[in-house]
């Protein structure tokens, strides 16, 4: 399934960046983030993000 980055980045509102994939995934899992979303930042090639426009540019690459 394609993911929308715009919808993950509802997902991570109050991420701390630079942030690790888990931190990524864990806030999305505790804001309500559903499977796909989930899956898609697990899959994510990245272990490392500098910044929100980091996160989306990981999952436009993974689409």
């Amino acid at each position: 399934m394609t993911v929308n980055p715009i919808q993950v980045q509802k997902f991570l509102s109050g991420v701390e960046y630079p942030a690790t994939k888990d931190d990524i995934v864990g806030t999305a899992q505790s804001q309500g983030a559903d499977d796909d979303i989930l899956d898609a930042l697990r899959n994510l090639s990245k272990d490392n993000f500098d910044s929100p426009a980091d996160v989306s540019e990981a999952i436009g690459k993974q689409n």
